[in-house]
């Protein structure tokens, strides 16, 4: 009886254990900026990640991953503070039409709140059928244009 008992917590800490985690960094051509990157999964193709710069401001907020079965209402949360949908200045690849879900299957996009503004993100996934655990690399643009190069090795 004192087995049943034993395994509960074992059970407990496995299913808790199910929320995929990772960390990423980043730098700015000029290398005067530099970012970690955590994120967390909050389900199958979305999550929340955080930025934490050089400069001691972080940024947060969530993480979509494009997949066949986005929908553009799902990434309604992108465009917050970029002047709505499809507003992502001198980034001509966001237009956000069903085209975009096709094109932009296997990517992660993202926009991150912070002092003075957005952080906004877009990455390619290594292996996408893992999402962000399987690794990627792309960009972050910075309130002020600044870009920052970012790696997420495959865990």
């Amino acid at each position: 009886m004192e087995m049943k008992f034993a395994a509960i917590p074992l059970a407990m800490a496995l299913v808790a254990g199910c929320t995929t985690t990772g960390v990423g960094t980043g730098e700015s051509r000029s290398g005067a900026v530099s970012a970690t990157f955590t994120w967390k999964e909050s389900g199958p193709s979305r999550g929340t990640m955080t930025a934490t710069l050089n400069t001691g401001q972080t940024y947060q907020g969530p993480f979509f991953q494009v997949t066949k079965d986005t929908t553009i209402d799902t990434l309604d949360p992108l465009w917050v503070g970029w002047h709505g949908r499809g507003r992502w200045r001198g980034w001509g690849f966001w237009d956000p039409e069903p085209a975009f879900v096709t094109e932009y299957t296997g990517k992660v996009v993202a926009n991150l709140e912070g002092p003075g503004g957005h952080l906004r993100c877009h990455f390619t996934l290594i292996r996408p059928s893992s999402g962000m655990a399987g690794g990627g690399e792309g960009q972050c643009q910075l309130p002020d244009g600044t870009v920052i190069r970012a790696d997420f090795p495959p865990q």
